[in-house]
Parts: structure tokens; C-alpha cells; sequence
């Protein structure tokens, strides 16, 4: 297949897989003690990770400043050196951190928290622009957010920034920030499991790119979650907040979406693909503007990702089917 695509209308050339960063924070926390993270990583392996996605063509990278309180921006930053100019990075801002304890203490929405937060992500990522700068809360009120997309004009006019997004589900939201010219893309969530055609729809008439956050919904589309699994202490999944539907108390997959997992795993896993590499296919097969950002711990995970790109995206007749599936 194609191994690139173009960030919307910025004309930013990225490979049409990107690599989410929020895994490698390691452990971080909410105010209350509740883990956000996915447990413990081991730095030097996310190094090798990022240097094997590198090595495999992938080069677009998305982290947030919140992923284990800066720690992400601080691993992927070391792991970029000297290969800066051979990437596009994308971070997120939004959300109050204090490092010293790993832990998000609670949001900001102004436009002066924005640049502060601005100046911190490049200080951690060791560089001195950010190539995507994204909104981390998904329903911010409407009004402060017209005044922050128009401080993400200024930080593009200052070279700070070369575009923006909104990282948000709701298509009102992401139309607002595409009312900047100098807005990108859109960050959202879907998968397989869980379409969106009123943001597919929204990207294609604005001319976004459609970042897709839990294209493997948070390891449900995976061997290793996909015949069932639990989160380790440390993982948002043993305990999950409201949002994340795929699992219960304890980290234990839900059973039903288990079993809407198990009716398409013939589909996915054809032609040779795992699981996950079938799930990826489907985005791409789904929008030409897909860029799905799985996340990774390990260079054998990223070498699993980055080879969904060798068989490209399902075939159209192969879409209808798992439709018909998980209508059935």
C-alpha cells in the first residue's frame, strides 16, 4: 500500500501508521490515586521500539505531555536524537501535571497554561518545534477553545507549532478548531468495533487527516486481550473509568464485545494478518485519512504493527462482511 499520507490540509507528510506514545509514560496517576497509565516499561526497551518503527518506515509519533506526567515526551525525545528531521512528532496539551509525583492534578484551559505547556513539551522532547500540537480534553466548552485555537495560530506563526488538532470525539468540537487554517487533522476514537462516520464525513469535507486513537481498543483487538486477559497493577484497564466499555472490574475483557471480536476474527486474521494487523487494515480500508496510532511497549510489538503496512488495507468485500457481522 501507500506507506505515506498527508496530514489534512497542512500537506505534512506521514506514514499512514503512526505510533501512540501513551504506553511508554510507564505508571502515572489521576489526583485521586487512580492509575492512568499502562504499568511499568522499561525505558531502554521503548527506546528500541521507536528506533525498530523507525528502521520500518514508521514517522509519525503521537504522545501527550500527560503520558506518565512528561515521562513519554522525555523517552521519545531521547529516542529521536540526531532523527529529528526524519519525523513528524504530535503531543497534546490541556491537562496540569506535576512530574515529581507522575501525577495529572487537573486541566487548563487558558490561553497562557496553553504556551506554558507549549514551552515544557519542547523542552522534554528536546527540540524546538512541534509538528502537530493537539488539544488533550475532549469537551472543552466551545468558547475557550475558539480563544485557544487562535493561540495555536500564533504559536504556528512563531514556528512554534507547524499545525494543530483537537483531540475530541464529537464532530461540533473538532469543526470548530478546523475553522483555523492552520488546524490539521483530528484526533478520535475508532475502530472496527466502533465506527465513526460523522467524523469520517466532517475530515473528508474539511480536508483533515482522521488520527485514530484505540484502533486495537486498548488490546481487545489483539491475540494477547482478544481470547481474554486482564490489566497488571498500574494499568488503567485493571481499574477502568467509565469510557473504556471494553473491559470491567479487574481488567477482565468484557464478554460481549469479546463476542463481537471472536464473530470478525476470521475476517481480520486473513490473507496472513494477526488479529491486530487486520484491525489496522480496517481503518485504512475505511477513509483514505485514516492514521491509526497503536500503541507499543516492546520492539516485537512494533514490529508486529508496522507489519499490517506490508499487506495494506482489507478489500472492500471484506468490509461488507464484517459489517454484516456485527449487525447480525
Amino acid at each position: 500500500m501507500e506507506l505515506t499520507r498527508t496530514l489534512g490540509r497542512s500537506g505534512i507528510s506521514v506514514s499512514a501508521l503512526g505510533f501512540g506514545c501513551w504506553a511508554i509514560g510507564g505508571e502515572w496517576q489521576d489526583a485521586d490515586g487512580n492509575p492512568l497509565g499502562w504499568g511499568k516499561v522499561d525505558d531502554n526497551e521503548s527506546i528500541a521500539a521507536i528506533h525498530r518503527a523507525l528502521d520500518l518506515g514508521i514517522t509519525f509519533f503521537d504522545t501527550a505531555d500527560a503520558y506518565g506526567a512528561g515521562h513519554s515526551e522525555r523517552v521519545l525525545g531521547r529516542a529521536l536524537q540526531g532523527r529529528r528531521d526524519d519525523v513528524v512528532i504530535a503531543t497534546k496539551w490541556g491537562n496540569v501535571i506535576d512530574e515529581a509525583s507522575r501525577t495529572s492534578t487537573g486541566t487548563d484551559t487558558s490561553p497562557a497554561f496553553a504556551r506554558r505547556a507549549l514551552t515544557a513539551s519542547l523542552g522534554r522532547l528536546g527540540t524546538d518545534h512541534i509538528d502537530l500540537y493537539q488539544l488533550h480534553l475532549n469537551g472543552a466548552d466551545l468558547e475557550e477553545a475558539a480563544e485557544l485555537r487562535e493561540a495555536c495560530e500564533e504559536f504556528v506563526a512563531e514556528g512554534l507549532i507547524r499545525a494543530y488538532a483537537w483531540s475530541t470525539d464529537d464532530p461540533e468540537r473538532a469543526a470548530l478548531f478546523a475553522e483555523g487554517p492552520n488546524c490539521a487533522a483530528v484526533q478520535h476514537a475508532c475502530n472496527v468495533l466502533e465506527d465513526a462516520p460523522e467524523m469520517f464525513a466532517l475530515c473528508e469535507r474539511l480536508d483533515l487527516a482522521s488520527i485514530n486513537r484505540g484502533p486495537l481498543a486498548m488490546g481487545l483487538l489483539t491475540s494477547k486481550h482478544g481470547s481474554g486477559g486482564k490489566g497488571s497493577v498500574g494499568d488503567i484497564r485493571a481499574t477502568p473509568p467509565s469510557w473504556l466499555r471494553w473491559f470491567g472490574e479487574g481488567g477482565e475483557p468484557s464478554p460481549e464485545w469479546l463476542a463481537r471480536v471472536d464473530s470478525i476474527r476470521e475476517v481480520l486474521a486473513s490473507d496472513g494478518r494477526t488479529l491486530a494487523q487486520g484491525a489496522l487494515a480496517w481503518l485504512w480500508a475505511r477513509s483514505p485519512r485514516t492514521i491509526p496510532i497503536p500503541g507499543f511497549r516492546s520492539v516485537e510489538q512494533a514490529e508486529q504493527n508496522a507489519g499490517a503496512l506490508a499487506y495494506g488495507p482489507l478489500r472492500a468485500e471484506q468490509l461488507t462482511e464484517i459489517t454484516a457481522l456485527l449487525a447480525a
